[in-house]
């Protein structure tokens, strides 16, 4: 190619290329042996200027090599870097990544239970740490120069998002900061956030995928392909790039919505009765041509379309496990003898830790078997070595088909071939609900991995019933993934930044938080229309005036006339409500009636009166006919042979049994020759009686004609000036339109109030509560003030009063490590059925105690409106982690401790590690050579042993 060039050419090449060389980012990318995107290199450029970055690009697409370039130019210049991550596993991960690029001497690891290397220029830490270090002034942080946050859309994240947004604010204006995200829709908003509180900051947005991703839907035997191109594209393009930039010409594939129109037409899927589901699948599947393939026809349908590695999410960890199981039990291999024989070597080399006999507890046998078969689950519930073994085999190729639960999403650096989603409905801790256009794009980002595929393949697999392919569509184009902020201040926060800033000066830091700047954000356009309502005001009373006297005043007697006549008719029909209920309750099965209205007024036969239990049998309810607790509700025959449930609005006047009758003991209301003839005998009955139509109902005196208030209101209305106004009707409107107007504009103006200076506002109350209990003196924090700026976490405060109280004085080692417990487990069910188990003695004191001091400062934060509910405030301590921390520290087997835990072994390491770590806190806040301190720390090491002490990540 050089040949062909001019002499000129070649000399503006050559020039290009060492102005390039001239530059930092020059040798960086000789470092990679693939070209960088536009977006990687604008994103350099902008940092190698002096300007922070926020990059927000699709999962996948190599954003972390804008940070990778911060730590080459933290190195090139002297100074450090720290990366951090919202968790351990991938500050592991990217740990190892940059000892490989840059040697063990230069790179740190710092998470909340490894500490590798702390003095290196560049460290990898979790966000927390970062944190820590910066309310403890830490030495670490001289000469830092940038700061990396990785995954820093996770600030939306309601329990741990405002950590991100305290480093955010409080890091040193030198520092640089290097903002990575996946795609969110208000980027630019965030952008604006962190120019306003970090300085010059440059906002990178990349929606390209470097492998364009297929969407499809996989029904019975048949993919479909989920978009068809307009326009006559290849069929290789019908289904690819959600992310095309001509994304109307895409549009649902016909076929697709021909199907599910048929299926729903069929009505197919529908239970008659108890019928085994498996039966009732087995009929769906004869008489469909589609249906929900099974876990293993769906890898075996991607194995043979080469469509492997592939991760199904399940959104339950049973889920995955019997997944697991199901394939092995068809015999499914995806692997050869000599794939099988490397997965063996590498299993039993990163478990050989493990002692024999905990192998069998943790289920390593059968988790083998599936591994050197080629399928695995992951799932927070397993043991963290077997996740990273199942996440190294993954990557090399080894395992081809991974169970995994939504947390593999968030991320873990494991792309795959093909992602399949078994259902788009997932429990989120309250309730079923459909997974959001962002969680669907975070885990179908999974699909496609750079310089391996040439497109990846997202699979959503048919569901039997109300499957609508519109929905999907809509799902997987939509790209509305907003950051929202979750800050919140913590009562730990509140002391770190008093005793730093004094509260005013704190005051102001939370006033340039994202979370404040979103409600500030909100507020302007409800301001604007403020100020037009406040225009439209003033010509309203301009038209209003009225020559004869004040109009206003005049308008304020006839509302409040208005008022008064309102509330006496409100009264009076309240009082006919409550004497036709009281009628309904003397009705008794046998009374003739006539219903007053509604669709089935007229003549009617009491079956049931519709009272509570106690007052009637309701002994001829048809079945599934249930009290409902707006008042009676009777069963009654009516005079056209049907049975129905009466409401109290078809009784807006109190009705009386006109005659009564006997019900036959074989009267049957679901028998039409039955109704007919009961009817019938009521009828002859009523006409025997004499009652031809309804009874008279006297209408009484109106309440408004005898009250004093509406006489004097009426005399004082006729009394004033603009009362004789020829106009005063068509001023009357414009008076209307102003109340009208004015009352929108008071509810908009009270909004506005209700989200200024919220933050700050919570902040007050924080510290008015602090104030109470001696934490806080003005801007001095007390000696109980310091010790609570050490402990952090949910329980903050609670831990730091069990503290102040002696509560945990007299405990040893292991009855410390089961109260400590109850500051950081909450069990993933909201209400257990059964009472944990508590160990005896002192322990089970103490955890009495910490209820009760819990259910003090729960009343205190209701006095000071501090709520829970927002994300501020103390949630209860949760005692179902207590036995088997207790159990566990006091050196008990795993097998045992798991069997009376009932509890997952991945789960049990990760409580275990987040005890560990408050334990470290309460013995750094307990006074010096206090026994609690030593306890703690002698706790500590009796629960760092064994499967706990072997698990590399928390």
């Amino acid at each position: 190619m050089s040949d062909e060039m001019s002499p000129a050419e070649r000399y503006a090449a050559a020039k290009l290329r060492a102005a390039d060389q001239a530059t930092a980012l020059g040798p960086f990318r000789e470092l990679y042996d693939f070209d960088l995107d536009e977006f990687q290199i604008e994103a350099c450029q902008a940092l190698e200027a002096g300007k922070g970055v926020l990059v927000a690009a699709p999962t996948g697409s190599g954003k972390t090599i804008v940070g990778e370039f911060a730590v080459h130019l933290a190195l090139s210049e002297g100074r450090k870097c720290f990366y951090t991550t919202p968790i351990k596993a991938l500050s592991n991960q990217k740990f190892t990544d940059l000892v490989k690029r840059y040697g063990a001497e230069k790179v740190g690891l710092l998470t909340g239970d490894n500490s590798v290397n702390g003095d290196a220029p560049v460290i990898v830490m979790t966000t927390e740490v970062l944190r820590n270090m910066l309310y403890a002034g830490s030495q670490a942080l001289d000469g830092l120069g940038y700061v990396v946050m990785d995954e820093v859309h996770y600030l939306s994240d309601r329990f741990r998002g405002a950590v991100w947004e305290e480093v955010i604010i409080h890091l040193p204006q030198s520092v640089t900061l290097v903002s990575l995200s996946a795609t969110v829709s208000n980027a630019e908003e965030f952008g604006d956030w962190l120019d306003t509180v970090r300085g010059d900051t440059e906002v990178i947005v990349s929606e390209h995928r470097p492998v364009p991703l297929w969407q499809h839907v996989l029904a019975g035997r048949r993919m479909y392909d989920l978009y068809e191109e307009k326009g006559g594209g290849t069929p290789g393009t019908t289904a690819a790039t959600p992310a095309t930039p001509d994304r109307a010409r895409r549009e649902v594939n016909p076929d697709l919505v021909r199907v599910a129109r048929m299926e729903s037409q069929n009505g197919f899927g529908r239970g008659r009765g108890k019928v085994r589901e498996a039966d009732r699948e087995r009929e769906r599947r004869q008489r469909s041509r589609v249906w929900t393939p099974s876990r293993v026809e769906v890898i075996e349908r991607l194995d043979a379309e080469g469509l492997l590695p592939a991760i199904t999410f399940i959104f339950s960890r049973a889920g995955c496990q019997a997944a697991v199981q199901q394939c092995l039990a068809v015999g499914l291999r995806l692997n050869n003898e000599e794939n099988r024989l490397k997965v063996r070597a590498i299993v039993e080399e990163r478990t050989k830790s493990i002692p024999d006999e905990d192998l069998h507890v943790l289920g390593y046998f059968e988790w083998l078997e599936g591994l050197e078969r080629g399928v695995a689950a992951h799932h927070a519930g397993m043991l963290p070595t077997f996740k990273e073994v199942v996440e190294e085999l993954f990557v090399r190729g080894l395992v081809k088909a991974v169970f995994a639960t939504e947390t593999l999403a968030l991320g873990i650096n494991m792309p795959a071939r093909s992602v399949v989603l078994e259902k788009l409905v997932k429990w989120n801790g309250e309730t079923h609900a459909d997974i959001t256009p962002g969680e669907f794009t975070q885990l179908t980002g999974r699909a496609g991995r750079r310089g391996i595929d040439v497109e990846g393949h997202a699979v959503v697999l048919w569901q039997q019933r109300g499957f609508d392919p519109a929905a999907l569509a809509g799902l997987a184009g939509t790209r509305t993934y907003p950051l929202r902020s979750s800050f919140k201040p913590s009562y730990n926060m509140a002391v770190n930044l008093v005793g730093q800033f004094g509260r005013h000066r704190s005051r102001e830091l939370l006033e340039t938080s994202f979370a404040q700047f979103q409600a500030d954000r909100s507020v302007v356009g409800i301001s604007r229309q403020v100020q037009r309502n406040e225009e439209g005001l003033d010509g309203y009373r301009e038209s209003m005036t009225c020559h004869l006297g004040d109009f206003d005043e005049y308008m304020n007697l006839r509302r409040q006339l208005k008022d008064r006549e309102t509330e006496l008719s409100r009264q009076g029909t309240a009082q006919r409500r409550a004497a036709a209920a009281d009628a309904l309750e003397k009705l008794k099965p046998g009374d003739i009636i006539h219903v007053p209205a509604g669709k089935f007024a007229g003549l009617a036969l009491v079956l049931d009166p519709g009272v509570p239990a106690g007052r009637s049998t309701g002994q001829h309810a048809p079945r599934g006919e249930q009290f409902q607790h707006d008042g009676p509700r009777p069963l009654v025959l009516t005079a056209e042979r049907q049975v129905k449930r009466l409401a109290p609005i078809d009784f807006p006047v109190p009705v009386e049994a006109l005659d009564r009758m006997r019900i036959p003991k074989s009267f049957n209301p679901r028998s039409p020759q039955s109704r007919r003839d009961l009817a019938s005998a009521m009828r002859s009955k009523a006409g025997t009686a004499g009652v031809v139509g309804p009874p008279k109902h006297r209408r009484s005196r109106s309440e408004a004609a005898d009250d004093r208030e509406i006489a004097q209101l009426r005399t004082d209305i006729r009394a004033h000036p603009c009362h004789g106004c020829d106009e005063r009707e068509d001023h009357a409107r414009w008076a209307e339109r102003y109340h009208r107007l004015h009352r929108d504009t008071r509810q908009l103006e009270r909004r506005i109030e209700g989200r200024t200076n919220t933050i700050a506002r919570t902040f007050d109350r924080v510290c008015a509560l602090l104030t109470d209990l001696d934490y806080l003196e003005g801007d001095t924090v007390t000696p109980e003030g310091r010790r609570l700026a050490r402990l952090y976490g949910e329980l903050d405060l609670l831990a730091s009063e069990c503290l102040r109280d002696g509560v945990w004085d007299g405990l040893g080692p292991a009855e410390l490590a089961a109260c400590a417990s109850a500051l950081v487990y909450e069990a993933r069910a909201a209400d257990d059925a059964m009472p944990p188990r508590l160990p005896s003695g002192n322990a089970r004191d103490a955890l009495g105690e910490m209820v009760r001091i819990w259910g003090r400062l729960d009343a205190l934060e209701e006095t000071h409106r501090i709520n829970q509910a927002e994300g501020v405030g103390q949630r209860e301590p949760d005692l179902g982690f207590a036995w088997p921390a207790y159990r566990w520290a006091s050196g008990h087997g795993l097998d045992a401790v798991l069997r009376d835990a009932d509890m997952p072994a991945g789960d049990f390491v990760r409580w275990t590690k987040q005890l560990i770590d408050v334990l470290g806190q309460i013995a750094a806040a307990a006074p010096d050579g206090s026994p609690v301190g030593r306890n703690a720390r002698k706790a500590v090491d009796g629960l760092l042993r064994g499967v706990v002490a072997y698990s590399s990540v928390g």
